[in-house]
């Protein structure tokens, strides 16, 4: 067990089946203390509904606070709010993987024990429940951990120390109940209700292109090793409609360290832009239909693609090159084309009907 894993699991570090392997259960409701400041965490889980319940108590001037956090284990959704506000707002997004189970972080504790790393080391009452010590040294640490003797295997506390440093608790479970709370614990306050987690990245993808978000990756380093021949196709959002009033610009020396010059821009009433600086040079002159040749650029260039509008100038950018065939198209794909809050996405294409180059 490192200890890097362990603090980030220091509000709801927990394990099932140490020795016994018994399946984690569904239903109950475990506090935990958390940090030195006196706050607590209450886990409220029934099947597929957890609530989290974190209250820290006020401390010199800062006043006491309290949050819920709604986890639909199902849907992969959490919603999040201050019960105490008023009025009450709320926070909705979406999560994978652990959310913060209290039987969550079993395997490492468990590989400890099972290695011999950790050995019994008698046996303790901690807030009522009887346990089992286990303590020894894992990399590098002293490590001292009392786990609920019942078929359940809850680790109720860890304690971690090394040379020259002060005790951390990193688990410290006050109070279990494996009855099933209530379905009132889980009503979402009318201000979440209807409230819906902001669209991932491949959702946005799939509404811009109205395609497979597999067929495409954002722009994102490093470039890849493989060199190709690259065609930038200039579209709207939904429609993938050529847009053919455009400028572009790029700059292919190679700087180090992804640290590209300084440029400057000046935009005229149009919005046509100018660009200076580095080896910027203005390559408009080769597009057709919205699409221009890019050559065979760099694993990084710098890269502008200027859609004029009144008065709004065009921007210069980091590209990373993505090959996946020996001619890859990149999309700059436009949304709300032609509005004041025009914004613009580059996606490569991996696959799919936008990966071969149209004829001009």
């Amino acid at each position: 067990m490192s200890t890097p894993r362990t603090l980030v699991c220091l509000c709801l570090l927990a394990c099932a089946g140490l020795l016994s392997a018994q399946t984690p259960p569904t239903a109950y409701i475990i506090t935990q203390s958390v940090g030195t400041t006196g706050g607590t965490s209450t886990t409220y889980r029934s099947g597929s509904k957890v609530l989290v319940d974190f209250n820290q108590p006020a401390q010199g001037g800062t006043p006491a606070s309290r949050s819920l956090s709604f986890y639909d284990l199902a849907a992969g959704t959490n919603t999040t709010w201050d019960p105490d506000a008023s009025p009450i707002q709320c926070s909705v997004g979406t999560f994978s993987g652990d959310w913060g189970d209290p039987f969550g972080s079993t395997a490492e504790l468990e590989g400890d024990i099972n290695k011999g790393d950790l050995k019994p080391a008698g046996s303790e009452t901690i807030h009522g429940i009887a346990t089992q010590v286990y303590a020894g040294t894992t990399d590098g640490a002293n490590v001292k951990a009392w786990i609920d003797t019942k078929d359940d295997d809850l680790v109720m506390r860890v304690e971690i120390s090394s040379p020259g440093a002060n005790l951390m608790v990193m688990a410290d479970v006050t109070k279990v109940s494996f009855a099933t709370p209530p379905a009132s614990v889980f009503a979402l306050p009318a201000a979440c209700a209807g409230l819906k987690p902001p669209p991932t990245a491949a959702q946005l993808i799939a509404d811009e292109t109205g395609d497979d978000p597999a067929n495409y990756v954002s722009n994102a380093g490093p470039g890849s090793k493989n060199s190709c021949s690259v065609v930038l196709r200039v579209v709207s959002a939904k429609t993938m409609t050529p847009i053919t009033h455009i400028q572009v610009v790029i700059d292919t020396a190679v700087f180090p360290d992804n640290a590209p010059p300084a440029y400057t821009m000046g935009v005229a009433d149009d919005g046509t832009t100018s660009y200076s600086g580095g080896h910027v040079m203005e390559i408009t002159n080769r597009a057709h239909n919205g699409m221009v040749r890019l050559g065979l650029p760099p694993d990084h260039f710098m890269l502008g693609v200027n859609i004029p509008l009144p008065h709004h100038g065009g921007g210069i950018g980091l590209v990373y090159r993505q090959c996946f065939a020996p001619t890859t198209v990149l999309l700059d794909v436009v949304k709300d084309y032609g509005k004041d809050d025009q914004s613009q996405d580059l996606l490569w294409v991996k696959g799919g009907k936008y990966a071969t180059v149209p004829s001009q």
